[in-house]
């Protein structure tokens, strides 16, 4: 009796010196979890694509006479995104399902219906900053915005009227604040390589085809909210942006 007394107390000592260990290593787990989810969260919430004006317009409408800068110069609107019409589905309406793919390494944006390639064309991502990459859900379309950002310290700084098919999108790690969307770019002609601040820059001419296949369906007016009868389309990037 008194060995397994003995043999008991020891199990008891060493199930006790063992106990601030595991809360321990739980504690330094559960803040580590903690620390990895707030850099993720601080990394999509700390920067704005479009960082100054960020997303406060977004009434749509056009701006007459405003062109704007970008990375110190002057850049005009072009005449023929100056009145932007109500789209027409020019596509045909379809039940299958739409999907848009941001492949960053190759800088092209792949547009499906069902296993069906509807479009495909290159982009421009992120030259100042990085894409962010995952699965995202357009939550509203805009027929013009207004967007500001960079630094003029460093000549990143762009001051961008009448930017036109803009279609902001959003998960649960990068939130609408964010602000960063697929939108036609008329200020550059460089598309296939990286050349925005985090945004997906598109041809005004291939933007508009995608803004007028894209969901939700427009029903009138320069802006379009997403509903659960219309939602918006899904949007995969992937990829790496490659260092030009």
């Amino acid at each position: 009796m008194k060995h397994k007394t003995i043999s008991a107390a020891k199990r008891g000592h060493h199930l006790a010196s063992w106990i601030p260990g595991a809360v321990i290593l739980a504690i330094v787990l559960i803040i580590m979890a903690f620390v990895s989810t707030w850099l993720r969260m601080h990394r999509a919430t700390a920067y704005c694509a479009n960082s100054v004006s960020c997303i406060r317009d977004l009434t749509g409408q056009f701006e007459p006479g405003k062109g704007g800068v970008f990375m110190g110069h002057q850049v005009n609107l072009p005449a023929s995104l100056a009145a932007l019409r109500e789209p027409r589905r020019v596509l045909g309406d379809t039940t299958a399902s739409k999907h848009i793919f941001v492949d960053l390494s190759t800088q092209r944006l792949t547009a499906y219906e069902g296993n069906a390639v509807v479009m495909s064309f290159p982009i421009s991502s992120g030259r100042w900053h990085v894409t962010p990459t995952g699965d995202f859900r357009i939550w509203i379309k805009l027929r013009y915005t207004h967007m500001e950002g960079g630094s003029k310290a460093d000549d990143t700084y762009y001051n961008l009227y009448n930017v036109p098919y803009t279609m902001f999108f959003y998960n649960d790690e990068v939130p609408k604040s964010a602000g960063f969307s697929l939108h036609g770019a008329y200020w550059h002609n460089n598309f296939g390589h990286p050349m925005s601040h985090g945004c997906v820059n598109i041809r005004p001419e291939d933007a508009g085809k995608l803004f007028e296949w894209a969901d939700p369906v427009s029903s009138g007016g320069n802006t379009t909210y997403p509903t659960p009868e219309n939602p918006g389309t899904l949007v995969t990037i992937t990829g790496t942006t490659p260092d030009e």
